[in-house]
């Protein structure tokens, strides 16, 4: 393949007295898939942020094409050929996408006015180098994530850019949209770059990548061919140990039907959903992205309001578009964005992990903040969280140890009914088999729990029960032991009978 076309050698990088990085080398040759690998707070968005120009290295080098660099900032990156590719890419939503391809390079014509008709033709080729057909005349606003994706891609092939890094690029898409976004990257292998793949999905690396790199509390654990390994091999070296089991289901005894939805309808989002879900029992809802999943689980806790029907708990109905009267109720929340929906990033992790018990935590309406803090500490051991001080902002922590902590919000209301949406999006092996330990040992203890997931072996693994949506319809309902992918993925394609 040649020689690297970037490396680093032997890289540090401590904030304070954390230790981000320590002695870490990684080489991206030209034409090669190249899988960064390791568990939330390994040290890899330090590493990403140090290509970007966003991070200068306390000791090591980082050298493009042979030649050490020095980058004082992300613009310097750029133009050494280094372009990153963030999971949730910012546009511009009213310029149109070749205007976002060349955001301040327009090109000129005469009286030095925009060359529209050139920028959107330069534009054009480069999707078509890339092998996908995108109107470069529209405005950003309302594409995709996928095609947003694709706009970032097309802007940094515009650079010249010889090395794309995509951060967790397919946490947000559809089984469709991973593949192209695949055909994607095996086009710019074909023009030579060199491709660093961030993802927590070890089916997409050993698809798509000829080489990784392990990164583990932010050392270099080891690099090497992917074809040598399997994905237990490369578990043990990203965990440090053996991962007993991924998907830790008991078998628990299931009660009274604790959560009863009936016939709850929000026009053009979702239409007549039933069902129910008992003490002691996973219930998962399936579907593809859009199915209204997410919708449901929304109105069932009152951020947003339903048209018709209504939410039982208990046998009692709880008031619709309340979230307050579903907290009353017994019913958490996890939502699927934990960092918009679930966290306020900038206050403390103690005040995060208080936010829904604040009533009980007060007297005469003033927080106790001992009583916050003994909070806070409690479900940092229960949960295992990984984090410096308690006081610091929950927007420092890793993706895996925010979950954590939104889940230990609720969990220390003692709910009697936990939704989790996408509980496990965006963390490592290792931490989703703590969560789904966790999920396992709610369930044994009489909590019943409404799992949405787009991840079918965790869906598999994980649920008593299957309930399958498409296009805002509950069209099937699957026990455990009639559940299997491929009746899933044909009921949520449509091709189950409709009830």
């Amino acid at each position: 393949m040649g020689p690297p076309v970037v490396e680093l050698a032997e890289v540090s990088k401590a904030f304070g007295a954390v230790r981000a990085l320590s002695g870490v080398s990684l080489r991206l040759l030209p034409g090669e898939a190249h899988a960064l690998l390791g568990e939330n707070g390994a040290g890899k968005s330090t590493l990403i942020k140090t290509l970007a120009g966003v991070h200068r290295p306390d000791a090591g080098r980082v050298l493009v094409a042979g030649r050490e660099r020095r980058f004082s900032g992300p613009g310097d990156a750029l133009a050494a050929g280094i372009a990153i590719i963030y999971q949730e890419p910012t546009l511009f939503g009213d310029l149109t996408v070749a205007e976002n391809v060349f955001m301040g390079r327009q090109p000129l014509g005469f009286g030095r006015r925009i060359d529209v008709a050139s920028m959107e033709a330069r534009t054009a080729e480069l999707f078509s180098r890339l092998g996908v057909r995108l109107d470069p005349a529209r405005p950003a606003r309302g594409l995709s994530i996928a095609d947003q994706q694709l706009v970032e891609i097309a802007k940094a092939l515009s650079f010249d850019a010889r090395v794309i890094v995509m951060d967790e690029p397919t946490a947000a898409l559809s089984a469709h949209e991973v593949r192209r976004l695949f055909g994607v990257v095996r086009a710019l292998r074909e023009q030579n770059a060199a491709v660093l793949f961030v993802s927590h999905r070890l089916d997409e690396v050993f698809a798509l990548c000829q080489r990784a790199t392990v990164l583990r509390d932010g050392a270099f654990v080891w690099s090497g061919e992917l074809a040598e390994e399997t994905p237990d091999s490369l578990v043990r070296r990203m965990v440090g140990r053996e991962l007993s089991q991924l998907y830790p289901k008991q078998d628990t005894t299931t009660g009274e039907v604790l959560l009863e939805v009936r016939r709850l309808t929000r026009e053009g989002v979702f239409t007549d959903v039933s069902f129910g879900v008992r003490s002691g029992e996973i219930v998962a809802l399936s579907g593809l992205v859009g199915a209204g999943r997410s919708e449901v689980a929304r109105a069932i806790f009152g951020v947003d309001r339903s048209d018709a029907g209504e939410v039982l708990v208990h046998g009692k109905a709880v008031k619709r578009g309340s979230p307050t009267a579903a907290m009353a109720a017994g019913i958490g929340f996890v939502p699927e964005d934990r960092r918009q929906q679930g966290l306020v990033v900038e206050a403390s992790i103690e005040r995060n992990t208080a936010l829904a018990s604040l009533g009980r935590l007060s007297t005469f309406g003033l927080l106790r903040r001992r009583t916050e803090r003994a909070l806070a500490q409690d479900w940092a051991v229960r949960l295992r969280l990984r984090f410096a001080r308690l006081s610091d902002p929950a927007g420092v922590l890793s993706g895996g140890n925010q979950q954590k902590v939104v889940l230990a919000k609720w969990l220390s209301r003692n709910p009697s009914v936990l939704i989790v949406d996408e509980p496990t999006r965006g963390i490592d092996v290792g931490t989703k088999a703590e969560v789904h330990r966790l999920l396992s040992e709610l369930a044994g203890q009489g909590v019943a729990v409404l799992m949405i997931s787009s991840e079918l072996p965790e869906v598999l693994g994980m649920a008593d029960r299957v309930l399958v949506m498409h296009e805002g319809r509950l069209v099937e309902e699957l026990s455990r032991a009639e559940a299997t992918e491929e009746r899933v993925a044909l009921a949520a394609a449509g091709q189950a009978v409709t009830r």
